[in-house]
């Protein structure tokens, strides 16, 4: 099975659980509150849908059902879900309805009270579903952790790492005083938000005062080299084959000694050197050029070998040796922290991991409105390439919570067309004692999906340049 089917197959299955149960929502409040419900649909149905339980042959089956008064069903635009509220202005914009009398089974006719628990039911699921699924994680597979104190190789660190004093070999320890216990992607954050890191510096702690306006968690996670990274020595994991590597007699388990000329002891030196190699690629230049420039010098001995091999390796295209690069979590294999969890441990661990998540991705918005940040917005493409490229159940439930405090909090956000947004407009009633005119209503759910459009066009069209260009 192909990388791309396996990645779409965990997009798809993905979006079908939060579509529904973030629907499910709305439409639990509603039918409790005796809310007539129109429909119920998966993506969006305009003009035509893919199924419904209306369907004339769905009727001649299964007569009882098609007479329920939901209409279930299967849109073609997968763009999100929704349920269509009898008595109120949203994505149908069903204005005929409006003009009629108000119903006792309708949602206009409900206090405001009722009115906003439909409202917050999708938010409120998919909160609740993240926290859920990161509770039963930890009770399925526990954690692993790598305290940041067993590195004992240290870090290297990139030039904008060390215009603000971090040395290769640092071990960052502590962020204002607070201990920095395991390392994950969160240090990153922990950095860029820090007045003061203490690192552990050939064996005594070193105190770095940090940038007063903080660093820029983007450029931190997005330069190359990257600001931090683990040092591992140039091992090879494995090689690809027929891949100039493999041409070279290159094997699992050799080390990498030299390339071009210079020595690497880590991997984060043989990377800063094949990218100041492509960056002159990437800048345009003649065909003997780049064969020159692909001709690359390297310096290795293969795992039980005495002697050292020195070859010239012609590189692909895309300037890479096909070699698999050794990670860290296998160098630190035996450093790594197995943590259990019982039904009742995980639950509490589970929250409290969800909630770190979520003020993490909260705190990192403010990214969104710089130029770099706006790049990053992305669509199916970038929501797609989050999955890993074999099915991991672990990984995926691991995203699917992820992205449902995504679609938490962005829903929440008082922006029309969103629930937010009915959400701001039902409190502002109720501090007014009346309900803003159907004729508002109606302005704001065109500029809220105005928005929305924009947004999704910006998504759409980074992916096209990310993964076309």
């Amino acid at each position: 099975m192909s990388v791309f089917l396996i990645k779409t197959l965990q997009l798809l299955l993905c979006f079908a659980i939060l579509i529904i149960l973030h629907e499910g929502g709305h439409f639990f409040f509603a039918k409790l509150f005796g809310i007539r419900v129109e429909k119920f649909y998966m993506f969006f149905d305009y003009k035509f849908h893919l199924f419904s339980t209306k369907d004339k042959w769905f009727a001649r089956l299964f007569p009882k059902a098609a007479k329920n008064e939901t209409e279930y069903g299967l849109g073609w635009i997968p763009l999100g879900g929704y349920v269509k509220i009898a008595g109120m202005i949203d994505e149908s914009m069903d204005l005929e309805q409006m003009k009629q009398p108000v119903q006792k089974w309708e949602f206009r006719s409900r206090p405001v009270w009722q009115r906003f628990l439909v409202m917050v039911g999708g938010v409120l699921v998919n909160f609740l579903l993240a926290l859920f699924i990161y509770a039963m994680i930890l009770f399925a597979w526990g954690k692993d952790t790598l305290p940041i104190r067993q590195i004992n190789q240290g870090f290297s660190y990139n030039e904008m790492a060390e215009a603000v004093g971090f040395m290769d070999g640092d071990i960052p320890v502590r962020a204002d005083g607070q201990p920095i216990e395991d390392w994950d992607v969160t240090v990153y954050r922990t950095l860029s938000e820090a007045k003061s890191v203490t690192v552990l510096r050939d064996g005594r702690e070193v105190t770095l005062q940090m940038p007063e306006e903080g660093l820029n968690l983007l450029e931190m996670l997005e330069t190359d080299p990257r600001f931090l990274s683990v040092n591992v020595p140039c091992r090879v994991d494995s090689v690809l084959a027929a891949s100039p590597g493999a041409a070279a007699g290159m094997k699992k388990g050799a080390r990498i000694l030299s390339v071009d000329g210079q020595p690497v002891e880590w991997w984060s030196d043989f990377d800063a050197i094949m990218g100041r190699k492509a960056d002159i690629l990437a800048a345009g230049c003649s065909h003997a050029d780049s064969v020159r420039l692909r001709s690359l010098p390297v310096v290795f001995v293969n795992e039980g070998s005495a002697q050292p091999d020195t070859t010239t390796i012609l590189l692909t295209e895309d300037y890479t040796l096909g070699i698999v690069k050794t990670h860290y979590s296998q160098f630190y294999k035996d450093q790594f922290v197995h943590h259990d969890y019982g039904f009742l441990a995980s639950i509490p661990a589970g929250i409290d991991y969800g909630w770190e998540t979520l003020k993490g991705y909260v705190s990192d918005l403010k990214y969104i409105f710089s130029k770099k940040g706006a790049q990053s917005v992305g669509s199916f493409g970038t929501i797609g390439n989050l999955f890993p490229a074999v099915w991991d159940w672990g990984a995926f439930w691991n995203i699917t919570a992820f992205i449902s405090l995504m679609l938490a909090f962005m829903n929440i956000l008082p922006i029309p067309g969103l629930d937010g947004g009915h959400i701001f407009f039902l409190l502002v009633e109720a501090i007014i004692r009346r309900p803003p005119s159907d004729k508002f209503m109606e302005f704001a759910q065109y500029v809220g999906m105005a928005i929305i459009l924009a947004l999704m066009v910006l998504a759409i069209f980074n992916d096209i340049v990310k993964f076309v260009f």
